[in-house]
């Protein structure tokens, strides 16, 4: 699998040593943000290949920051996974209506986000 750089964003600081103990492990370069407003603001200036969302965030939520960076000229195209305690199919159908390639729920499945992240390469 290629190296990708990969945006993890969560509020909780516990949930993004996690993941980027997990992707670079995996040889992925990571780059964080506390939230939805840091999200925006770092997908534009670090173009990373990938972006790893959790939904439920103080200020700019993972809907509203999706929407935002996939909306935006400069950031459409970067693939979104949102990740997330909400299971709810409501939540899911809301996710992908914002921009977001994939949903998945926390607990996180590593194998699942390795492979999800894999067939996104």
């Amino acid at each position: 699998m290629p190296s990708q750089k990969i945006l993890i964003v969560d509020d909780s600081l516990s949930q993004r040593l996690v993941l980027n103990a997990l992707l670079t492990k995996e040889g992925h370069t990571v780059i964080m943000a506390n939230d939805g407003e840091e999200a925006v603001a770092k997908a534009k200036s670090e173009l990373p290949d990938l972006i790893i969302m959790d939904i439920v965030m103080p200020g700019l939520n993972g809907f509203q920051a999706t929407r935002a960076i996939t909306n935006d000229e400069t950031t459409w195209h970067i693939p979104v996974i949102l990740l997330t305690s909400k299971d709810m199919d409501s939540d899911r159908i809301w996710a992908l209506r914002q921009g977001a390639t994939a949903f998945l729920n926390k607990p996180l499945d590593h194998v699942a986000l390795i492979s999800l992240i894999e067939t996104l390469a």
